[in-house]
């Protein structure tokens, strides 16, 4: 008998140890695309409550899970399975990806809290709750003090960046700088219409505003008003930077979504470079158009 209830606690253990790992890694993915693509409102609270459904629902999901599965071993088990159920009618079940990291682990997580009986509970449950949140602690310090010192001086209007041998005109807000997105062609469309003043689109072509290159883009990134000195290695693909940029004034808005640009550099005859506010640069595929990939027009030499 004690031996079994041995092996019953050492698989509650095994099962408890698995969901830290996992209720960690969500909790550490959750908070940094939290600070990278989200807390864009100007209201707090919208910021808080994106942050708890979007980015750390996952994580805050299969903690309760687990605090289930501790207290009530095979009601945490059946809900483990019914992840896999749920998992299996969004992912494609012929990705062998999906079934070797996402199913079969739930499956036998719910496998293991079924016949596992982890002692002491409390203990359990105090491990499942502090590792996550010293996750959170330890991976968002940093991001969220970045984002709360933004430079953000609240022009939209057109502005002139100069500096790291670049002088362009940047477009205001607008059809030129939107606040959604849109693919690759629609984006060198609006600019190739943009009236002088970038206001507003012409019936006919103006040629008056255009993308700009990977190369300016990159060497026009900014971070607390003072460029980044940025270059760009045309040949690698890469891009490289003395201080890292950040989304601010006078080149981003703080306020909106978007988080990359397309650049009229192409890659091929079906992608094309986009640059994050960050300034990495990567290849997309030119229909790519989701609402956090904008552009913003310019004119210049």
């Amino acid at each position: 008998m004690k031996n079994t209830e041995k092996k019953r606690q050492v698989l509650g253990w095994v099962a408890v140890g698995l969901s830290i790992t996992i209720t960690c890694f969500w909790a550490f993915w959750g908070i940094i695309e939290n600070f990278h693509e989200g807390w864009y409102a100007q209201s707090w609270f919208a910021n808080v409550g994106l942050m708890l459904v979007q980015y750390l629902g996952p994580m805050l999901v299969f903690l309760a899970i687990t605090l289930v599965s501790i207290s009530w071993p095979r009601l945490g088990a059946v809900l483990h399975w019914v992840l896999v159920l749920l998992a299996a009618g969004f992912f494609d079940l012929f990705n062998n990806t999906v079934v070797i990291l996402i199913l079969l682990p739930l499956a036998g997580l719910g496998a293991l809290y079924w016949f596992g009986r982890p002692q002491p509970r409390r203990t359990a449950r105090w491990l499942i709750i502090g590792f996550p949140l010293l996750t959170l602690v330890a991976a968002g310090t940093g991001p969220a003090l970045r984002v709360s010192q933004r430079l953000d001086d609240g022009i939209t209007q057109a502005r002139l960046v100069a500096g790291n041998g670049v002088f362009l005109m940047w477009a205001p807000a607008g059809p030129g700088w939107p606040l959604k997105g849109g693919d690759w062609y629609q984006a060198g469309q609006a600019c190739q219409y943009l009236v002088e003043d970038g206001t507003s689109l012409a019936a006919t072509p103006q040629n008056i505003w255009r993308l700009p290159t990977a190369d300016e883009a990159v060497r026009s990134m900014m971070r607390q008003g003072r460029n980044s000195g940025g270059t760009w290695d045309a040949g690698e693909g890469k891009a490289s930077y003395q201080t890292t940029p950040d989304k601010e004034s006078p080149l981003w808005q703080v306020h909106s979504q978007v988080i990359y640009w397309w650049t009229a550099t192409e890659v091929d005859a079906g992608r094309a470079y986009i640059i994050a506010y960050d300034g990495q640069v990567w290849p997309r595929s030119k229909d790519l158009g989701p609402d956090y990939l904008g552009y913003r027009c310019v004119n210049g030499e």
